[in-house]
C-alpha cells in the first residue's frame, strides 16, 4: 500500500479555509463523506477530533497529519489540504498549521496504517517538500509537487 496509490487528485485541496483546527477537520470530513458513499461525515469528524484528545497531530514546522480509524473504511484514503491560513493546531513545535496530510484507515489496518503514518511523515519532514507546496499556486501543482516527493522518498526507501 502506498501513498500515491490512495491519494487522488481531486483530494488534495488548495486553498482551503482555517479558521480553527475544529473547522479545518469539519471541512475534511464533510468533503470526504461527499466524496465517498459509505462515510459518514459526523463519524470521520468525531473520530479525528477524538484522536485529536490523545495528543495533537501538529507534527511541527507548519505540518499537521490528522488521522483516525473508521469501521466504514474499505481501504486506506488520503487527503491533503493546503489552508489558505495557518491555524493553530497545538502543534509540538507550537507554530501554526498550514499543510494538512489527512489519512483514514480501517478500524483493523494495523501495520498498514503505521507504515502509511511513516510515509506522510517522512515526506512532510522534508524541509525543500513543504517550501515547494508552499509555493503552489494551483490545485495541480499542489498535487504534482507532494506526488513528486511521495515518489522520491519511495524510492529512496527502496534504494536506502
Amino acid at each position: 500500500m502506498t501513498l500515491e496509490s490512495i491519494l487522488p487528485p481531486e483530494r488534495a485541496l488548495f486553498g482551503v479555509p482555517g479558521g480553527s483546527k475544529k473547522r479545518v477537520l469539519e471541512f475534511f470530513s464533510t468533503f470526504i463523506a461527499q466524496n465517498t458513499p459509505s462515510l459518514d461525515s459526523q463519524e470521520v469528524f468525531s473520530r479525528l477530533v477524538g484522536r485529536e484528545r490523545l495528543g495533537s497531530t501538529g507534527i511541527g514546522h507548519g505540518v499537521a497529519i490528522p488521522h483516525a480509524r473508521n469501521p466504514h473504511c474499505k481501504s486506506p484514503l488520503a487527503g491533503f489540504l493546503k489552508l489558505s491560513e495557518p491555524v493553530d493546531f497545538d502543534a509540538i513545535d507550537g507554530e501554526p498549521v498550514d499543510l494538512v496530510f489527512v489519512l483514514l484507515v480501517p478500524e483493523q489496518a494495523d501495520d498498514a496504517h503505521l507504515a502509511l503514518l511513516g510515509q506522510v511523515a517522512a515526506v512532510m519532514n522534508d524541509p525543500s517538500t513543504r517550501q515547494q507546496l508552499r509555493k503552489s499556486e494551483t490545485q495541480r501543482q499542489l498535487y504534482d509537487t507532494l506526488l513528486d516527493a511521495i515518489r522520491r522518498h519511495a524510492s529512496e526507501d527502496r534504494s536506502g
